[in-house]
């Protein structure tokens, strides 16, 4: 029974990328519409003949490379369930402890390093490829220790969580769910608190904008916009990636408007303005509070969903080789579950991503009044990501948390002003 679920399960994964491949580099057309052709949204109007090729190229294997990765983690989880590696780990750790954070702590490295192993050439090829197509500008040693404080940052926020995860499971064995999302709550505020102060500099080294006048353009912006900014972080990426990039993130007193030394190196002030402009659009709107009860809502739902399909799923605890919900055992059940649940929401959740950007687009047209500024960013930012402009419909209900460049230049070029 194991042997022929594994190979069900090993064919299904192979027939789903078959399908992916044949959809993404035959089915699919990424070209603009033909009333399109030469028009500012053109690839063939800002990008050359071999960037263009290159573009097609790195989008259509990335894309594939997305599209396989989580269904990857999904066969790992299960085959991990009823090969009765996950039982293993579970008896590892109470052999070795009787306290149940430890045995915590012990089944979660043995997984997260199982984990780490298999998912490694997936990551690997992804961090080759971006290489390949100079996107990436990281070294191996540099990445690979990227990749091993993403192990411990994830080991460690994760170890607390499944401790009080399991721990809320033997104390309510019902509602766990519910006890789970109550104490969610307090501890996703927290995170993204520390985010831009604790985790966020493990990676990379941040700095106040050292062009004082481009600071004083941008600060004069934020005081327009009612926003009690005193500093414009700027991060060292170039060591890293020749991609362009800014964002807005923390919430209260720790909040941050930060941008990547590329985009101040490629961007004129006038495109920086622009894009720290959307940035303020966020703040204004309050996009990272409406983002936080979102996914407390969502969180909600999916912990309630979980729960259920958990109990269903345990009529079959012998051929899982889970010993019962409130068993570590059952960790990749539970991660396997809720990933599947976060993959089919993610239409939902891009689309209301898209449309917070494109209200952040609108704010900064308004601050800026500068619309040959916002289709010159645009076209940029297609260029230094070897981006689609007109990405499959697949692609952009499920990778797309922004508007399709096609979409965001259109709206740049016929954007009427509030009166």
């Amino acid at each position: 029974m194991v042997r022929k679920w594994a190979f069900n399960a090993v064919l299904a994964y192979l027939l789903f990328g078959l399908l992916i491949y044949a959809y993404l580099f035959y089915l699919s057309d990424a070209a603009v519409p033909h009333s399109l052709k030469g028009s500012s949204v053109d690839p063939a109007t800002f990008m050359n003949g071999r960037e263009q090729m290159l573009s097609e190229e790195y989008s259509k294997i990335r894309n594939l490379l997305f599209f396989l990765s989580t269904p990857y983690d999904w066969l790992f989880y299960f085959l991990v369930l009823i090969f009765g590696i996950s039982r293993t780990f579970e008896r590892w750790a109470k052999k070795t402890s009787r306290f149940h954070l430890l045995q915590s702590a012990i089944y979660l490295f043995w997984l997260s390093l199982a984990s780490f192993i298999v998912t490694f050439p997936i990551s690997y090829l992804s961090h080759s490829l971006s290489r390949t197509y100079h996107i990436s500008t990281q070294g191996f040693h540099s990445w690979m220790k990227d990749e091993l404080i993403d192990f411990w940052v994830n080991y460690a926020t994760m170890l607390i969580v499944v401790a009080v995860l399991y721990a809320l499971m033997k104390k309510f064995r019902k509602k766990w769910w519910l006890a789970a999302w109550v104490l969610s709550i307090p501890f996703t505020i927290f995170m993204m608190y520390i985010q831009p102060v604790v985790i966020d500099p493990l990676y990379n080294d941040f700095y106040p904008l050292e062009d004082k006048q481009l600071e004083t353009k941008i600060l004069d912006l934020a005081s327009k916009a009612h926003i009690p900014a005193k500093h414009v972080y700027e991060v060292n990426m170039s060591e890293k990636t020749n991609a362009l990039n800014a964002y807005v993130t923390g919430v209260g007193s720790h909040s941050r408007i930060v941008l990547w030394d590329t985009t101040l190196n490629k961007l004129s002030d006038k495109e920086i303005l622009f894009v720290m402009a959307h940035e303020m659009g966020h703040y204004v709107e309050k996009h990272i509070y409406f983002g936080i009860a979102g996914y407390l809502l969502l969180s909600l739902v999916g912990l309630w969903l979980t729960s259920k399909l958990m109990e269903k799923m345990m009529k079959r605890k012998e051929d899982l080789k889970v010993t019962g919900i409130s068993h570590l055992s059952s960790l990749p059940l539970f991660l396997l579950i809720t990933s599947i649940l976060l993959f089919a929401a993610s239409p939902l959740t891009n689309a209301v991503s898209r449309y917070e950007e494109t209200r952040a687009d609108r704010y900064a047209m308004e601050m800026t009044h500068d619309p040959k500024a916002g289709v010159k960013t645009f076209q940029d930012l297609t260029k230094s990501g070897l981006s689609e402009v007109n990405p499959p419909w697949l692609v952009k209900i499920f990778r797309y948390g922004h508007p399709t460049m096609l979409e965001r230049i259109q709206m740049v070029e016929t954007y009427e002003y509030k009166k």
